[in-house]
């Protein structure tokens, strides 16, 4: 059975484990700043080129694809506009030009890594959602193919890329959680996002057709309000699905075709 990592930290901070949480919170967590902000959304440089190694040495499921990272909204109310991003460091400092989706290409900076220099925005954390972007060129409208989501995933996981930014939470999700098993595994939980709210998506290959269930669509169905906000999915709940990035019986070229709900008569 899938369970979601926003269920698991709502029993793991409620139970046994709030005693070592406290004690793992204590722990002192450089912070870099910009802009005054205070808190802000940041990820760790030498993670996001981990991802970009993963890429590289799994690129054959995606021939065709780039690999660049995206910003989502998390929380209501975040404006995506305007949002600067830059790799910071103690003596480097790289501005990341976005495009008009809010994604970026990764770029490689040997000083930034030897001084571990971080990802950071102008937005608050929590705010927002970093997601690893695979998308192999020249595919049909409204669609998404399988072997760009399996490399997206693992990806994503070894950019560290679960997006619930407190420590504690990133510690957490680190313990419980590998690329191997979210990742090809059947109850693994990687989520992915489309643009548009999401009627319904269908796995098609050749003359096969499979319509995913709806445990696959809006993260499970299985958020709550008390677990809600430990999802990355917590303002895009309706634009949310799992891929069946385990199942060989689907090959790399299936395509995911999604239905939007824009699309579906009243």
């Amino acid at each position: 059975m899938r369970i979601p990592l926003s269920l698991l930290l709502t029993g793991l901070l409620a139970g046994p484990l709030s005693s070592t949480v406290a004690l793992a919170q204590t722990a002192p967590v450089p912070q870099v700043k910009v802009d005054a902000t205070r808190d802000p959304v940041d990820k760790s440089y030498r993670k996001m080129l981990q991802g970009v190694e993963r890429f590289e040495r799994d690129h054959a499921l995606a021939p065709q694809a780039v690999l660049r990272f995206r910003l989502l909204p998390r929380q209501p109310g975040v404006d995506m506009k305007g949002v600067q991003l830059r790799i910071a460091g103690d003596s480097v400092s790289i501005p990341l030009p976005l495009a008009e989706d809010n994604s970026f290409a990764p770029v490689r900076n040997a000083q930034a890594a030897r001084e571990d220099a971080v990802l950071i925005a102008n937005r608050k954390a929590t705010t927002m959602s970093w997601r690893a972007q695979v998308i192999t060129p020249g595919l049909p409208p409204g669609t998404r193919r399988l072997g760009d989501l399996r490399l997206e995933c693992r990806a994503g996981m070894d950019s560290g890329l679960i997006s619930n930014d407190p420590q504690i939470i990133a510690w957490l999700s680190s313990m419980l959680y590998s690329t191997d098993k979210v990742c090809s595994e059947p109850d693994g939980n990687y989520l992915f996002f489309t643009d548009r709210r999401l009627f319904g998506v269908t796995l098609v290959h050749g003359e096969r057709r499979v319509s995913l269930p709806f445990t696959m669509l809006y993260a499970g169905g299985e958020q709550t309000p008390a677990s809600l906000p430990y999802c990355d999915c917590q303002v895009l709940l309706d634009r949310t699905y799992y891929a069946p990035l385990w199942d060989t019986r689907w090959p790399d070229d299936t395509l995911l075709e999604f239905t939007y709900m824009d699309e579906v008569a009243p």
